[in-house]
């Protein structure tokens, strides 16, 4: 076995892994590490600020099912990396983020920008570790990647001391990562079958990570098979093809008020792989905690989340694609007593999705609306946080599993990483970030980063002055008080200009459509901004409306 020092063992087990690329922001603290990369053939892709390196990460694990991975140094460079580690937190989404830590030697004397990483990242990691020695490298890696991957998917941090990642040593390669999978059982499904065959009113509810295009498949089988109505939770719309029959919207923010009440008159719920947070379920007001009205079946990857908040009748241990295989291998039969049920709920989906026209010369439901007709059904639309992305949302159709990324967190700023990331897995494919001024400009800067990579992405930011979802509840709240929720910005399309990328502005709704053709044939990054009115504060109320009560 050759000596290698700690940084080349590390390279070297994430080559084993088949980590394609990894997004850093360099730091001394980890400068083995990047030397262990010079010559791996790993993609490292440079960004501007940690946390849009560990945002690219995150969107890199969602889209792919396996772990993102992001290096950060120590101290400043950990704390802005949190906003990544928290999103693949509540997303369910694999993810190791490295951390340069200081020597072994120098630490509990609060070093130059020293952290305790155990007790910072805690509460928003799956796993949190410092690796003690380089001989116990390879066990920290094999651990991290398989505690990442299995059970409820998530982030795992691990501080490496620089003294650790340069010291050598002859040690052999631990192999890549069998992540355990919880499996369903025939029973489980039979006794979803037995549950339907008593029930006059289901609901199914889909989200949460471990998914693949597969168990989407299974999943739009099982519901045709059974006419059942199928849910997407809070950001999980493309799940089921939006096309489908059987799709009838999404519960969580800003959803149809007749989908939430529909789901408060359920007599039987199938929630699989969500977890029925504070979005999804109206701030908890849709089902009774902790025991439902609604008989509850829940069906999770990680154990500890059955029961933690919910009652259900029957709680199964399991992934989401093994359970939904067993399901689709059912068979079905459509003389069901919820047939009105579903049609209802169908029909009340597809008006909620007719657009609603809002003041302003630039209409963002005209605009949502023209993407879905020109976009190809493969097209990735990444977005961030604020109420521009309630019109995305309630107006655009996905059409294919892991077409919409989107952070369950509510974390501003994601949409431009992550489509960043997007557009460098799947070049082949159209990639956009939709975006509000106030969430471009938490991670605009990487902007470069798309540059430099040659990441042809466009880029849409809604400009309409002001933090627009924290104005609607301040208007609704404090009406006409109006307290730091105003914005002076940039000339976007400037911006744009000088980082290199095709950049220009639309003020009327006609000028879309052309100027988005532009921006796709660029051949580059492109940013198209878009002037649009305050007053169309939401897809469904106005600020003169919530002033009004």
């Amino acid at each position: 076995m050759p000596r290698r020092h700690g940084g080349q063992i590390l390279a070297d087990h994430l080559k084993t892994e088949g980590v394609p690329r990894v997004f850093c922001v360099p730091g001394e603290s980890y400068l083995a590490a990047l030397d262990g990369l010079y010559k791996s053939g790993i993609e490292v892709v440079v960004c501007r600020q940690e946390g849009g390196a560990a945002m690219m990460a995150e969107a890199q694990g969602k889209l792919t099912g396996r772990p993102g991975i992001c290096f950060v140094t120590r101290g400043p460079g950990a704390t802005n990396a949190a906003s990544g580690v928290h999103v693949a937190f509540q997303d369910s989404t694999p993810m190791i983020l490295f951390v340069g830590q200081v020597a072994r030697g120098m630490q509990d004397r609060e070093a130059f920008q020293e952290v305790d990483y155990r007790r910072m990242y805690a509460p928003l990691a799956k796993w949190v570790e410092e690796v003690s020695s380089v001989e116990r490298l390879p066990e920290y890696l094999s651990r991290a990647f398989h505690i990442a991957q299995s059970g409820r998917p998530g982030p795992v941090v691990l501080a490496l001391p620089e003294d650790v990642l340069s010291a050598e040593a002859e040690l052999a390669d631990a192999k890549a990562s069998i992540p355990g999978e919880p499996k369903a059982s025939p029973e489980d499904a039979g006794a979803i079958l037995d549950a339907l065959e008593q029930a006059q009113q289901p609901m199914v509810l889909v989200g949460g990570g471990g998914w693949s295009a597969e168990a989407g498949r299974d999943l739009a089988a099982f519901a045709a098979a059974h006419d059942l109505p199928v849910a997407g939770t809070f950001r999980c719309q493309d799940y089921l093809h939006n096309a489908s029959p059987n799709y009838v919207g999404y519960a969580g923010l800003g959803n149809d008020p007749r989908l939430a009440q529909r789901i408060r008159d359920a007599d039987l719920l199938l929630v699989i792989g969500a977890r029925i947070g504070e979005a999804t379920s109206n701030g908890y007001g849709l089902i009774d905690i902790p025991q439902p009205r609604q008989r509850l079946i829940h069906s999770h990857p990680g154990a500890s989340e059955l029961g933690r908040v919910y009652r259900p009748d029957l709680a199964i241990n399991a992934s989401s694609p093994s359970l939904l295989a067993r399901l689709a291998a059912l068979s079905g039969h459509n003389d069901r007593p919820w047939a009105a049920w579903r049609a209802e709920a169908r029909e009340d989906a597809l008006a909620w999705a007719t657009p609603r026209e809002t003041p302003g010369r630039v209409k963002l439901e005209q605009v949502i609306a023209h993407l879905g007709k020109v976009l190809p059904a493969d097209a990735i639309l990444a977005n961030g946080a604020g109420n521009y992305a309630a019109f995305l949302h309630r107006y655009f159709r996905y059409r294919g599993y892991r077409t919409q990324l989107a952070p369950t967190s509510g974390s501003m700023g994601y949409g431009l990483p992550a489509a960043i990331a997007a557009k460098l897995q799947h070049p082949e494919r159209t990639v956009i970030c939709l975006a509000g001024d106030g969430c471009f400009q938490m991670t605009g800067q990487e902007l470069a980063t798309a540059m430099q990579v040659g990441a042809a992405i466009v880029v849409i930011v809604a400009n309409n002055g002001i933090y627009g979802t924290i104005r609607m509840h301040q208007e609704r709240e404090y009406p006409g008080r109006v307290s730091g929720t105003s914005l002076v910005n940039p000339d976007f399309a400037a911006l744009a200009r000088a980082h290199g990328a095709h950049g220009e502005t639309v003020e009327d709704t006609a000028g879309f459509p052309a100027a988005l053709q532009r921006a796709l044939a660029a051949g580059k990054a492109a940013l198209i901004e878009l002037k649009t009115d305050p007053e169309a504060i939401s897809p469904a109320t106005t600020i003169s409306a919530l002033r009004r009560g």
